[in-house]
This record gives C-alpha cells, sequence and structure tokens, in this order.
C-alpha cells in the first residue's frame, strides 16, 4: 500500500499561500535538503489543478534551460502526475493525466498499489485527505514569519484532527522542519484532571 505524503511551506500564523517575498529569503541548503528529501522515491505526483498550472508553466521550461535545477525538472517531468481539476482541456506536460470521478476514491484505488504518492501544496486536495484519513504525512516547513494574510492549511469546522510529531529539525534561519502522522485523539480531560501538574505560584 502506498504512502501518502504531503509537504508545504506554511507561515508560522499557519499561511501556506506562499508569497515569494516571505519565503524565499528563509530558503538555504537545509531547506533544499528537505525538499530533496521529499522528493526522493516519488511513484506519483498528486496536485491541485492550481500547484499543477504553477508546476507546468515553470519546470519544462527550466528543463529546456538546463540551468542548476534542470536535474530537477528532468524528474519532475518524468514521473506520473495525477491532477485534480474539472477542466477538461490538455494538460500540456508528459506523464500527466486527470483524476477520473471522485477524488477520494481515485486515491484510494492509488493507494492500492505500494510506492510513495507526494502531495506538493494542493491545499484543497490535503484537505480532503485529512478528512477522509488518507493521508500518511504531514510535512511542514514553517517560516519564522507572520505572513498576516493568504490560505490557511485548516479551516474552520469539524472534527479536530489530533496529530503525533514523528520528526523535527531547526534550521539556522529558524524555519523548522516538522513531519506529522495522523494520530488517535487523547482521551478526555479537565481542568480538575491536571491540577497536580499546575505551578505551585510559590517563591523561595
Amino acid at each position: 500500500m502506498a504512502t501518502i505524503v504531503s509537504t508545504l511551506f506554511i507561515s508560522l500564523d499557519g499561511v501556506v499561500e506562499i508569497d515569494p517575498a516571505w519565503h524565499f529569503p528563509y530558503f538555504d541548503a537545509n531547506m533544499g535538503a528537505a525538499v530533496g528529501e521529499d522528493y526522493e522515491d516519488v511513484d506519483v505526483l498528486l496536485l491541485g489543478r492550481v500547484t499543477y498550472d504553477s508546476f507546468a508553466g515553470a519546470w519544462p521550461d527550466r528543463e529546456t534551460a538546463g540551468g542548476e535545477d534542470a536535474p530537477l525538472a528532468v524528474t519532475l517531468g518524468d514521473v506520473r502526475k495525477v491532477v485534480a481539476t474539472r477542466g477538461s482541456q490538455d494538460l500540456g506536460w508528459r506523464n500527466a493525466e486527470r483524476v477520473e470521478g471522485d477524488l477520494v476514491e481515485a486515491v484510494t484505488e492509488l493507494k492500492k498499489a505500494p510506492g510513495k504518492i507526494l502531495v506538493p501544496g494542493s491545499i484543497s486536495v490535503v484537505r480532503q485527505l485529512l478528512a477522509v484519513g488518507l493521508l500518511d504525512e504531514l510535512r511542514l516547513l514553517v517560516h519564522p514569519v507572520a505572513a498576516r494574510h493568504g490560505e490557511r492549511l485548516f479551516d474552520e469546522g469539524e472534527p479536530v484532527y489530533p496529530l503525533t510529531l514523528l520528526r523535527s529539525d531547526v534550521f539556522p534561519t529558524g524555519v523548522v522542519r516538522l513531519i506529522y502522522a495522523p494520530a488517535e485523539a487523547l482521551a478526555a480531560r479537565a481542568y480538575e484532571d491536571v491540577t497536580d501538574q499546575v505551578p505551585t505560584g510559590t517563591r523561595d
């Protein structure tokens, strides 16, 4: 069964709609290595239409240009790309196909095969996978900045999503990499259950 991994750049106040003005100042070799790790051994890229259009509008030209980022561009071009879109127009990039039918049903079928499915960006897709329990890992590169505006990862609604921290790394720029997996909710507790943990307030 495939592992489905989400990778997102995110601000301290939860914005995942990336603004280059606050993102790129924090991009260094450490973040590059983290992104490289996310893309290792990927069998399928699962993309929302907005993220796909961003990728398809940039990476083929970077592959042709043959610059320092050309090897990644080739990798992205060669990998199978499954795109969640309501449109019927040609996707215009090799190895790209659209989701046929319901997204959750399609991803459930994709998950039956072994391998790794990476969901870069694609906020609406990530939300839908979280809601139905299909996401295995949520990888966040948290920038030490409050973006103040832009789309946030978690919208208003139910239910609560309990998560368990699998790994954390702190980069010299102040970026924190956090890798979470879905978890069972902790047992309910009230203030009366934690009074023995409350500071005593005494002074020497």
